[in-house]
Order: C-alpha cells, then sequence, then structure tokens
C-alpha cells in the first residue's frame, strides 16, 4: 500500500475519532443529550475507523486491504443516509422509538452496556442542536460527504 493511501485511511479515522470525541464533549461538557441516530451515528464513525485502521494493519494482503477501504466508504454512504434522515424525518417525529436507529442500538445491547458513548437520552427532536449556525447532524452528514470521498480515493490508488 502507498504511503499516501495509508495516510488517507489514517486521516479518516482520526476523523471520525475526532467527530466522536466532539460529540462526547458537547454531551458530557456541554449537556447536549443524543438521540439514537446520533448514536448511530457515532457508532458509524467509529466502525469507519476501524475497518481504516484495520486497511493499514493488513497492507500485506491487496484484497484485504481494498475490502476494509471499500467497507469504510460505504459506511460513510451508510452514514449520510443516516444524517439524512434524521434532519429530513426524525427531527421531524416526536419520538425516534422504534425507528432503525432505537431498535439497533437498544437490540445491540450498546446503548445499555456503554451509556456513556451510546446512551440515548432524547429524542431526535429534542436533539437538535446548532454549532456555527449549522445543526450537529448537518456538520455530521458533511463529515461522512468528506470521508466518502477519501474512502474513495483510497480504494482507486494505485499500490
Amino acid at each position: 500500500m502507498s504511503n499516501t493511501t495509508k495516510k488517507i485511511l489514517h486521516l479518516m479515522a482520526l476523523l471520525c475519532v475526532g467527530a466522536v470525541g466532539i460529540a462526547l464533549i458537547s454531551q458530557h461538557m456541554f449537556g447536549m443529550r443524543p438521540c439514537a441516530w446520533c448514536v448511530f451515528q457515532r457508532f458509524i464513525f467509529l466502525a469507519i475507523a476501524v475497518f481504516c485502521w484495520l486497511g493499514i494493519i493488513v497492507e500485506r494482503t491487496s484484497f484485504l486491504r481494498r475490502l476494509c477501504a471499500l467497507l469504510a466508504t460505504l459506511l460513510s454512504i451508510g452514514g449520510i443516509t443516516a444524517a439524512w434522515y434524521q434532519y429530513n424525518v426524525a427531527a421531524k417525529m416526536f419520538s425516534c422509538d422504534q425507528t432503525f436507529a432505537d431498535r439497533f442500538m437498544v437490540q445491540s445491547g450498546l446503548d445499555a452496556n456503554i451509556p456513556w458513548l451510546f446512551g440515548i437520552f432524547a429524542t431526535c427532536m429534542d436533539a437538535r442542536v446548532t454549532l456555527l449556525g449549522l445543526e450537529y447532524v448537518v456538520w455530521s452528514m458533511i463529515l461522512f460527504v468528506v470521508l466518502a470521498l477519501l474512502g474513495l480515493v483510497a480504494l482507486t490508488r494505485r499500490a
């Protein structure tokens, strides 16, 4: 794997971990309670980071490296979809109870076992918060788009 591809994958992972870090600071220091779709996007960001770092570790196997980059890119597209749904649908609902994100987080046990990271403490309507004039979910969507583009670059680079 080229050094540039490694750097791209590492950058993607760091951006994801940074996004989750900002979300946790917002939650625990500023009292911004997350909804099901918020914590579902945290899960996606962390999954992208894991696949990016795995893509760096498995550098001797071109197929596995490309598979990791592909999975990170597909997860980014899934993140775009989740953020779009949260912004356009869930944020207008009185409750995101029993939506896909709520069911996934509850059935996985993540909300109960790691509540400081994945706990659901608000409805999507209540969790609408702005940062620099844009809702958090819009920032999330922008980052997912950047990650998808970076993932495509990592996928298409020659070894």
